[in-house]
């Protein structure tokens, strides 16, 4: 049988918990592990403030500081239990991330409903490198 992307994207979405703008906006000055899975050029077009920009294509091995991506990752994310925000352009990267860090383990984590274009949409603030 073949999956499409929106088939593997709706098996995860049924799996976790999205969160919507509005209900994360208030929440930005808790302590919020934000990861934006989006590629480097577009987290550099503006993101969440205070997000850390760790690609959806090597966001498993970042989290297990894998030697394939030099054994760094983010001190934020050694606690499997911490807030967990994830989000891309539209939700559909962010969904798959979710559901992969939660079948590592990771306890409390969300997708942002829409990714950062519902963000944008809802006229909330933008960090610009």
């Amino acid at each position: 049988m073949t999956l499409s992307a929106n088939t593997l994207v709706a098996e995860a979405r049924a799996q976790i918990r999205e969160l919507t703008p509005e209900a994360l906006a208030p929440r930005l000055a808790d302590d919020i592990v934000l990861i934006d899975v989006r590629e480097p050029a577009e987290f550099e077009t503006g993101h969440l403030p205070g997000a850390i920009n760790i690609p959806r294509g090597v966001l498993e091995f970042q989290v297990e500081a894998h030697p394939a991506v030099a054994c760094v990752t983010d001190p934020a994310l050694s606690a499997r239990d911490r807030d967990i925000v994830v989000y891309c352009r539209t939700g559909g990267r962010s969904a798959l991330a979710a559901y992969n860090l939660q079948r590592m383990g990771f306890t409390r984590v969300r997708s942002l409903a829409g990714g950062i274009t519902a963000w944008r949409e809802q006229g909330l603030p933008l960090h610009l490198r």
